[in-house]
C-alpha cells in the first residue's frame, strides 16, 4: 500500500481566477482533487503528456473541449482525457459552481507538465 505524501489533504486548497481545487489524495502514481469552476468561467485549453486525467462531474454540468471537439458532462457523468489529449472544462452555468473530481495517473504530476494553448488570465501560452 502507498502511503499518502505528507502534508497533502483537504487542507491544501489553492484558489486560481477560475474557481479552486483541493488535493484530496497524492501518491507517486496518481493524485485526486476536487476541483470547483466559478460560474461563466474556464481553464486555460491544455495538455499534459505525462498524466492522463479521468474527471467525474459532482455538481452542476461541464462543457468539455477535447481536441477541439465540444460536449457537456452533466452531474454523475464522466469523461477521459488521455495524456498528449488537448482539453478543457469550462462553466456556462450563470449561477451554479461546477464541482468536480479529478483524477490524474502516470508518472509526474508537476505543474509544469502543462502546454496552454490558450488562456483567459494571462498566463503563459505555448
Amino acid at each position: 500500500m502507498e502511503a499518502t505524501k505528507p502534508g497533502v489533504g483537504r487542507s491544501a486548497t489553492e484558489t486560481r481566477p477560475w474557481g479552486s481545487y483541493t488535493v484530496l489524495d497524492e501518491t507517486e502514481n496518481f493524485k485526486v482533487k476536487r476541483i470547483e469552476v466559478l460560474p461563466e468561467k474556464r481553464l486555460s485549453y491544455q495538455q499534459h503528456a505525462r498524466r492522463a486525467e479521468h474527471w467525474f462531474v459532482v455538481r452542476g454540468t461541464a462543457k468539455v473541449t477535447l481536441n477541439g471537439s465540444n460536449f457537456l458532462v452533466k452531474t454523475g457523468e464522466a469523461v477521459d482525457i488521455p495524456a498528449g489529449t488537448a482539453h478543457r472544462v469550462e462553466n456556462s452555468d450563470t449561477s451554479e459552481t461546477l464541482v468536480f473530481i479529478e483524477t490524474q495517473t502516470g508518472d509526474y504530476f508537476g505543474e509544469d507538465d502543462i502546454i496552454r494553448f490558450e488562456d483567459d488570465f494571462g498566463r503563459a501560452v505555448s
